[in-house]
């Protein structure tokens, strides 16, 4: 176990800073279109929404970030594809939008045999899971920017007007439903590799809890994608949702500023144990950074927990309540 307590700053990623530079962005991002695509929200929330008359077409976009080097590394690319699709649409469920059209973007180094044919694998099953259409993209040569690779996306959806999930309608006593995570996902990977490599670890060497895979295999798993999120959508009164991606539960803080008391969380898989104590990770910092087990979060009445339960296999972990962001006595916010 190390004895330096890691953190995401220590990594090279500020979260701090990264959200200041997100403002100054946005407070730039003055023009507004007017009539049939005009935006219906403000920058910030997990999708755009534009009119599109009895609809709002949704968009996001996002990429797979520094996991790609693990890819690079274990010379495996099958999987990278579904995250990028998978942090795209999730994002569009969390505004209750079905996703219809994908386009992705792949920047390269150079072109190697083979690498293409993993990419689109990944790419297709992200697209068959997620019931829409790859329409198109951009491959770019960039051997003076880019070392290895990058693959982004943006992805398309849409969703009725009266039938968006903002989370306005969020209330004290509202019960949230976690659903389990596949794992990392696709965040944090700059600590994660900080942390095996100072521990000393291969992403070649077996896993210490599973030896049946290595390290390398049980990071590249790639992200949940939430699709079954509609069906909840469908037989449930859906007040809020939440996909967790970096910055783990202080993402929150884009549905509601009510508070969150998780009294009874998921458990975290054992590969965020692994990681905590490799880096000497605080336990606040863990969830500040990472999923932590739970992927996605629905919030609802009380009423319609145990369908929304029944239709994504997760349980009730917590309720809304005035503020904060607890999970049982630790305070994360």
């Amino acid at each position: 176990m190390s004895e330096r307590h890691l953190t995401y700053a220590d990594s090279g990623v500020d979260i701090a800073k990264e959200e200041k530079t997100v403002k100054t962005l946005i407070e730039k991002l003055s023009y507004v279109r007017k009539g049939i695509g005009a935006p219906l929200t403000g920058i910030g929330h997990y999708a755009g929404l534009l009119d599109f008359g009895e609809y709002a077409l949704a968009l996001t976009t996002d990429g797979v970030g520094s996991k790609v080097l693990i890819a690079n590394e274990m010379q495996r690319w099958n999987t990278v594809g579904i995250d990028c699709i998978a942090m795209n649409v999730n994002d569009l469920l969390a505004m209750g939008a079905e996703p219809v059209a994908f386009v992705d973007y792949l920047a390269l180094e150079k072109h190697e045999e083979g690498f293409a044919v993993q990419i689109g694998e990944g790419l297709l099953k992200g697209a068959e899971i997620s019931r829409m259409s790859i329409v198109g993209g951009e491959t770019a040569t960039l051997p003076d920017i880019i070392k290895g690779f990058d693959l982004a996306g943006t992805c398309l959806g849409i969703v009725k007007k009266n039938q968006v999930v903002e989370g306005g309608k969020v209330r004290v006593g509202d019960v949230v439903v976690g659903i389990h995570s596949t794992g990392v996902h696709s965040n944090g990977y700059t600590l994660v590799r900080k942390i095996v490599e100072e521990a000393g670890y291969s992403y070649h060497d077996p896993c210490p809890y599973d030896s049946s895979k290595t390290i390398g295999d049980e990071l590249l798993v790639p992200t949940r994608i939430y699709i079954e999120i509609l069906d909840v959508l469908k037989a449930c009164e859906v007040h809020g949702l939440a996909h967790i991606t970096g910055s783990g539960l202080l993402k929150l803080r884009r549905v509601t500023k009510l508070g969150f008391d998780f009294y009874d969380p998921l458990e975290p898989q054992e590969i965020f144990k692994f990681l905590q104590k490799e880096g000497g990770v605080e336990e606040l910092e863990m969830y500040r950074t990472f999923n932590m087990g739970m992927g996605f979060l629905i919030i609802l009445p009380e009423k319609d927990a145990a369908k929304a339960v029944e239709i994504t296999g997760g349980k009730i972990v917590g309720k809304i309540v005035e503020s904060g962001i607890r999970v049982r006595d630790l305070v994360i916010e």
